[in-house]
């Protein structure tokens, strides 16, 4: 018996861990779980979990009910939209909190989706939603995988404006910075063959000269 386990102990570890298993809403629980962060991805730390943890449950004295979802690999034919859309439905029982606000991260494409129960809409607009996902949430997650980041900020956002205050906005971009060439412009060529021409005619007009002279001279 021994003989034959450890063969196939071998195989297990050479073939490593078996494929992700593609997500849709009906790998969720029925209703919303009590953590805060699903982390299915697995692409944040336990400090940053923490720290996002801490900003969800700010928002319950909104009466917000958020959650934060990781994922890396979709159903097929599914969107990060569909999947929260779908999320929001089946956790919007009448048993279940009437406000839910749902920030999700596709690990995978880089992508990111806001999306929260209507009775929010007086208070969150379409627009403030996928600006947040599109930028303040995308940007750092393309830009060196942040994915703390992206979380904390597009939190804080939604955070301020259930608070009261104007909405942040997308956050600014560091302007690209000008590409140096060697190539010379068209006008740095044209300078420099004007000024080749200027030394061809001053020494042209100081060697004839000499030469006339030195010639008639003998």
């Amino acid at each position: 018996m021994r003989a034959l386990l450890l063969p196939l102990l071998a195989a297990v570890l050479l073939l490593g861990p078996g494929p992700v298993l593609a997500l849709s809403a009906a790998s969720f629980p029925d209703a919303p779980p009590a953590e805060r962060v699903l982390d299915q991805a697995d692409v944040l730390s336990r400090a940053a979990i923490t720290d996002i943890n801490r900003q969800l449950a700010a928002l319950e004295d909104e009466r917000v009910e958020a959650r934060l979802i990781t994922v890396k690999q979709l159903d097929y034919g599914l969107t990060l939209e569909q999947l929260g859309a779908q999320l929001l439905q089946r956790w919007s029982a009448p048993a279940q909190p009437a406000s839910l606000l749902l920030f999700l991260i596709d690990s995978q494409t880089n992508a990111a989706a806001v999306l929260a129960s209507p009775s929010l809409s007086g208070q969150l607009s379409d627009a403030l939603l996928r600006s947040t996902a599109r930028t303040t949430m995308a940007l750092p997650i393309r830009d060196g995988a942040r994915f703390r980041q992206a979380s904390l900020d597009g939190i804080g956002r939604i955070f301020a404006v259930l608070q009261g205050a104007d909405d942040p906005g997308d956050p600014e971009t560091a302007p690209e910075a000008a590409v140096v060439s060697n190539i010379p412009s068209k006008e740095e060529t044209a300078s420099s063959h004007a000024f080749t021409w200027v030394v061809v005619l001053l020494v042209v007009g100081t060697i004839v000269p000499m030469l006339t002279w030195w010639v008639f001279s003998r």
